[in-house]
């Protein structure tokens, strides 16, 4: 009788979406099934002292299946789909170990697409470069420089909200520092070899109307649940600012404008207007979260919108495994 020295084995499942589509309830329901352990693809959720505001699951859900890649970083620090790369790498090896599933769960496509297809080194950044793009931010602003990108690197500038400051300079910085659009290394292999067991299966709604509502009453949701004093509690920290990638999170940048320019969110009606303008930027979040989706063929897709989707993830991931 011959030993199988190397058993098969759990593949790499990911669970992918716009925000609000009900993916946290759909990987706990999984868990309660399957031996796994979920890794966050999420590039809010990393930061500590930042949980009403990003939806990070509550205390009871990360004790019901290990989670990975929350709460790991300071607001001060900054995240890299690189580094996204190198730590799932390494986790996915260390879950696979215990004889668990890896299961990914989140909606930072960026990350998505780097650990299935890999990621190029980006080049360091450019002092003088970047001093020249900050000067034409501050003068010009990030429309105009929205704009320019467009030209030349139209992929890029179509997953990139026009306010979207950091991601927007750091691209063009790119393009000036080696005449290649920053999407030119979205699409190349790394060093780190793309994972090719994986299987993607993504909740999408049929009617955009239905997410609109869920993404609606998530923001109310987090205002009831105390998120306006969240910020001020971050806004005591002289070294957050709002030019930080952590602050810049949808609802949290339009919270911290909000009160940098001394408006009263006691009053009903201004507090209505900041509320209209982060579920407006969620809504524009989830539009480029599902257009990423849609440029990924092998993806299963599973209408989220259509009662419990949970039998048709079980069917797209089991009958692979």
């Amino acid at each position: 009788m011959s030993l199988n020295l190397n058993p098969p084995q759990p593949p790499t499942w990911i669970l992918a979406g716009p925000t609000a589509c009900g993916k946290t309830a759909a990987a706990l329901a999984l868990a309660r099934e399957v031996d796994l352990e979920i890794i966050s693809v999420d590039s809010a959720l990393i930061y500590r002292d930042m949980d009403i505001g990003t939806a990070k699951p509550s205390e009871a859900e990360l004790a019901q299946v290990p989670h990975h890649l929350i709460d790991i970083l300071d607001p001060t620090e900054s995240y890299s789909a690189a580094r996204f790369v190198q730590d799932t790498h390494r986790l996915i090896g260390e879950i696979r170990a215990r004889g668990r599933t890896p299961l990914l769960v989140g909606g930072t496509m960026l990350y998505i697409k780097a650990l299935l297809e890999g990621l190029d080194e980006l080049p360091p950044a450019d002092p003088v470069i970047r001093a020249v793009l900050d000067g034409q931010m501050a003068a010009r602003g990030s429309t105009a420089l929205h704009a320019d990108l467009a030209k030349v690197d139209p992929v890029t500038a179509a997953r990139l909200a026009p306010g979207d400051t950091q991601r927007i300079q750091r691209a063009l910085e790119v393009w000036h520092g080696t005449g290649r659009p920053l999407s030119a290394f979205h699409t190349r292999s790394s060093e780190q070899a793309p994972v090719h067991d994986a299987i993607l299966v993504s909740l999408e709604p049929t009617d955009r109307a239905w997410l609109h509502q869920r993404i609606a009453l998530r923001f109310e949701q987090m205002m009831a649940a105390g998120f306006i004093d969240e910020v001020k509690r971050l806004r005591l920290r002289p070294d957050l600012h709002v030019g930080l990638p952590s602050i810049r999170c949808v609802g949290y940048r339009q919270v911290w404008e909000a009160l940098d320019a001394g408006l009263d969110l006691d009053q009903p009606a201004v507090l209505r207007e900041v509320m209209d303008k982060g579920i407006a930027a969620t809504r524009q979040l989830a539009k480029r979260q599902i257009t990423w989706l849609r440029s990924m063929p092998l993806r299963h897709v599973v209408a989220c919108d259509a009662g419990d989707p949970l039998p048709a993830i079980r069917r797209h991931l089991l009958k692979q495994a």
